[in-house]
């Protein structure tokens, strides 16, 4: 039941996602850091560009594991509505968090992309790529914040998920591919063999080595 590696679970994962092979449409989106292993492998599979698209939570200071909402390559935000009205969170404290995330968030997008702009999603079918749900939330705001750009579909492609996390999914992607679904499920990490962290370095690399093949197969 085991991935030995995220390679090997982007390849096991794309055998499930043949039918967006070669669609003009279709783009690769990887959640950063560990999901760009897996869709690399993904992309190269279907014959379709690689990206990006990154989340960032926005915690409430002092209490910095609940998340007020996130922001999102693109520059969306994305709002727990609850979370804000239920402790009278001022716009204020959510400003000062936001603009610190959105500096990481565009320090990441410089380190993974360099100049390459951020690519445009509007009436595409979007594919996105983690390397396991298991709450599912960052995953679920990516989703959220997407959303707002008009794709034309929204695919959750992962090689391993919590079962409910994915049932969960369904509500808000067109479409949900957990290639495995094991119960009891507990953590990611535990079904792969080599589940070492991804570097930014290796993100860089992943998708500089993409765009040069995607402008090879153009003819760029």
């Amino acid at each position: 039941m085991l991935f030995r590696d995220r390679t090997e679970a982007g390849r096991r994962l794309a055998a499930k996602l043949t039918a967006y092979a070669n669609c003009p449409d279709v783009l690769v989106l990887a959640l950063p850091r560990g999901g760009a292993p897996v869709a690399y492998e993904v992309a190269q599979a279907l014959h379709a560009p690689l990206d990006v698209f990154l989340v960032r939570k926005l915690g409430l200071p002092g209490h910095e594991e609940l998340a007020m909402g996130a922001i999102a390559s693109g520059g969306t935000r994305v709002l727990n509505e609850e979370v804000v009205s239920q402790l009278n969170i001022y716009e204020e404290v959510i400003e000062a968090v936001a603009a610190e995330e959105q500096q990481e968030l565009t320090r990441r997008e410089r380190a993974y992309r360099g100049e390459r702009p951020a690519p445009n999603v509007h009436d595409r079918t979007v594919i996105l790529v983690d390397d396991g749900l298991a709450t599912g939330s960052t995953m679920r705001a990516a989703v959220a914040a997407l959303r707002r750009q008009n794709p034309a579909r929204i695919i959750v492609a992962v090689p391993v998920g919590s079962p409910e996390t994915c049932a969960e999914l369904e509500r808000e992607a067109d479409e949900v591919v957990c290639a495995r679904m094991p119960e009891p499920f507990y953590a990611v990490g535990l079904w792969y063999d080599d589940f070492t962290q991804t570097t930014d370095e290796e993100v860089h690399d992943l998708l500089a080595r993409a765009a040069e093949k995607e402008a090879m197969h153009q003819g760029v």
